[in-house]
């Protein structure tokens, strides 16, 4: 799977300048997966700080450090340099998650049963979230609430259990903070 990051994360920097000087949050990948892989998510700060995380703990596992030190080199040279847009573009991301994650918490509680088995896709929302936090810049106090609360909410109705992604990415992804990835909501 590193290299399903690693075309992510190359196809993404070729892309990052144009897309932070561009109003919309959403950009295409500029790379299609290969067969049998999932498709590629759009460009987002989001989606870029997590293929990151994950290619860092399986370059390790997987000799391509120097690929994947080439990639960090780069975007943070490209973030460095339009941190403003970065900062802007990140802080546009998160609200967008934000709202896509308290939906999601919304529909479990409607209909537990029928949302159960798309915890371990949309848990990537909040783990973006968490992601995204400290590179937003200074976030609205409204929103830091709602991810609080929507955190409580979650709590109230999680079992502490398994990791939900590939066990490879544990290291990458510690308990604390991301308690979220170590269980599932519960049905009552």
């Amino acid at each position: 799977m590193i290299d399903y990051d690693l075309r992510y994360l190359a196809a993404g920097l070729e892309a990052l300048e144009p897309y932070l000087l561009n109003s919309g949050l959403y950009w295409p990948p500029g790379v299609e997966a290969k067969a049998g892989q999932p498709p590629y998510p759009s460009l987002t700060p989001g989606s870029l700080l997590l293929a990151l995380r994950r290619a860092e703990i399986r370059a390790s596992a997987d000799g391509s450090q120097v690929e994947f030190k080439r990639i960090c080199d780069q975007f943070y040279k490209i973030k460095t340099q339009w941190l403003t847009a970065w900062e802007k573009k990140t802080a546009q991301d998160f609200h967008a998650r934000l709202g896509l994650w308290r939906n999601f918490l919304e529909e479990f509680r409607e209909k537990p049963a029928a949302n159960l088995d798309r915890y371990s896709y949309e848990i990537t929302r909040r783990v973006q979230l968490h992601l995204l936090l400290p590179e937003a810049g200074d976030l609205p106090a409204a929103e830091l609430q709602m991810l609080s609360g929507l955190d409580r909410k979650l709590k109230a109705i999680f079992r502490e259990g398994d990791f939900v992604w590939e066990t490879d990415l544990i290291p990458a992804f510690p308990k604390d903070p991301f308690w979220f990835l170590y269980g599932m909501m519960e049905v009552e």
